[in-house]
């Protein structure tokens, strides 16, 4: 059985490179590290969000290997061995293998929360104890938590929980046993799963012991826990680095979700009723940046005349934009590039990022 809060230990997943953000984001600056709402990039939000619940010796950040010195220089509070690169794209398996068993070996049988580097939650008090919550039940019950979040529209772009009857409720929090998983529906489903109200958000954030989720991984990545736990055994030695690239290049690509979570016995979820946001690009800043009285959202100055519905970033808040006679348009302005898209496409900047290889 695990200790509860006092043995807690926090990994932060900032393994991502997204390009809905370009051309504030880029190959080299991926999301997370990026500064869009004050002076705090979303990578170092996160760290505040969780830094009185834990000591930073108690924190371990997942991150590719290029990007292991810009999250030590981000974090600067973090031992620089918490930071870890992983030397190639293997998605949410493997770096969940690979932080259970380093949190093994230098923690012993620790809760762990697994939680994101560049998502929006608000307020910290109700997150908190919704995460604590999940904390003690996953420390004296050998269960995989995960983290749902109630539906406000029916969503397209996330995936979803179907949850059961409320296991328990622990001071007004909801824990659900889990019913399925259920991969980003058609906008007809996603309307059916929010009329029914048994459906929640996937959040990807993630409650468990170290030993009840390396047992899951043993039963199914066996091939991903025996090649980690040979890399494991060179932590914090000269070797790691070269061992770690040895042992993350035969696995396959497969998302925790899919090789763990959907097949695993002792699945609940605790149901977030704080809000949430995963800014999955410029669409979704809207809500969290001033607005004018013809609804035009921006940062920077921004000077109108018959424009209304648009949305405004420049990287530098001095940067003035002036809009004539357009509506429902992205305009950003950042590291000497300009992107202008109908908001009804903004998502093909993704694939034209690809084409054009504008990373």
């Amino acid at each position: 059985m695990a200790a509860a809060n006092g043995d807690l230990v926090v990994v932060i997943m900032a393994g991502g490179a997204g390009t809905r953000f370009w051309p504030l984001s880029t190959q080299e600056r991926p999301k997370q590290f990026l500064r869009l709402f004050g002076e705090r990039t979303l990578l170092q939000t996160s760290y505040d969000r969780i830094a009185g619940l834990v000591d930073p010796e108690r924190v371990l950040v997942l991150t590719g290997l290029d990007f292991v010195e810009l999250v030590r220089e981000q974090l600067p509070e973090l031992p620089p061995e918490n930071v870890i690169g992983e030397p190639y794209r293997r998605d949410t398996a493997a770096a969940v293998c690979l932080a259970a068993l380093l949190v093994r070996k230098r923690f012993g049988n620790a809760v762990i929360a697994t939680l994101t580097s560049d998502h929006l939650i608000e307020p910290i008090d109700l997150f908190h104890a919704t995460l604590l919550s999940a904390v003690r039940e996953a420390a004296r019950s050998e269960v995989l938590y995960t983290f749902g979040v109630r539906p406000t529209f029916a969503a397209t772009g996330y995936g979803y929980l179907e949850v059961g009857e409320a296991a328990s409720v622990d001071g007004g929090i909801r824990h659900y046993a889990l019913r399925r998983f259920k991969e980003k529906p058609s906008a007809a489903i996603a309307s059916g799963y929010l009329e029914s109200g048994r459906f929640l958000w996937n959040s990807g954030m993630f409650v468990w012991a170290a030993d009840t989720i390396i047992d899951q991984l043993q039963m199914h990545l066996p091939d991903h826990v025996a090649a980690l736990r040979r890399a494991i055994g060179h932590d914090r030695l000269s070797s790691w680095t070269t061992m770690l690239a040895e042992s993350f290049l035969p696995l396959r690509s497969i998302s925790i979700d899919f090789a763990v979570m959907e097949k695993a016995p002792n699945v609940r979820c605790v149901e977030a009723t704080f809000a949430w946001s995963d800014v999955g690009g410029w669409l979704a800043l809207a809500e969290h940046l001033p607005s004018d009285a013809a609804g035009n959202h921006h940062r920077g100055r921004l000077v109108t005349l018959n424009a209304g519905g648009n949305l405004v970033f420049c990287e530098r808040s001095d940067d003035v934009v002036m809009l004539v006679g357009v509506k429902d348009l992205i305009v950003v302005h950042a590291g000497g590039r300009v992107l202008v898209a109908a908001k009804e496409q903004v998502e093909e900047i993704k694939q034209l990022v690809k084409d054009f290889k504008l990373e």
